[in-house]
């Protein structure tokens, strides 16, 4: 049984010229952390030229994609008829990309099978983070 569920995506980068660049990126879900989505840009894909990874929960992106949602770094709504847009915002500045919602629905049914939304408690090993935790503050 796999733990981790990688699903690449085309993302259509939002700039200020008329044709939005379409750039790869990478949804991840580990059960491991299974309140947590990864979404990956390769660094061929980012300003800096090196890999950006943003990680926020999995509940965020399953409401993006009905309505509008985030207040911090990271914004969901939906886009149209079948685009839902993300918002990434950070010091050095602010990067909007839209996805398929076709496709996120996917990634997060996929979700969904490994750990049933409502259950992710169950999958958090708390005494090992704990002792993880307590390891690092010695």
């Amino acid at each position: 049984m796999s733990f981790v569920i990688e699903q690449a995506v085309e993302a259509r980068l939002v700039a200020a010229a008329p044709r939005m660049a379409s750039i790869p990126a990478t949804l991840h879900y580990d059960i491991h952390d299974p309140f947590a989505v990864r979404m990956s840009f390769p660094a061929s894909a980012t300003l800096e030229g090196v890999e950006v990874c943003w990680t926020f929960s999995r509940e965020l992106l399953a409401a993006g994609v009905l309505d509008a949602v985030g207040a911090g770094d990271v914004r969901v709504r939906p886009y149209g008829y079948d685009r839902t847009e993300l918002e990434f915002h950070a010091a050095e500045g602010t990067a909007i990309v839209h996805i398929r919602t076709g496709e996120l629905r996917r990634f997060l049914a996929d979700t969904d099978a490994l750990v049933p939304v409502g259950e992710e408690s169950a999958f958090v090993d708390v005494d090992g983070d704990l002792a993880e935790l307590l390891r690092d503050a010695r």
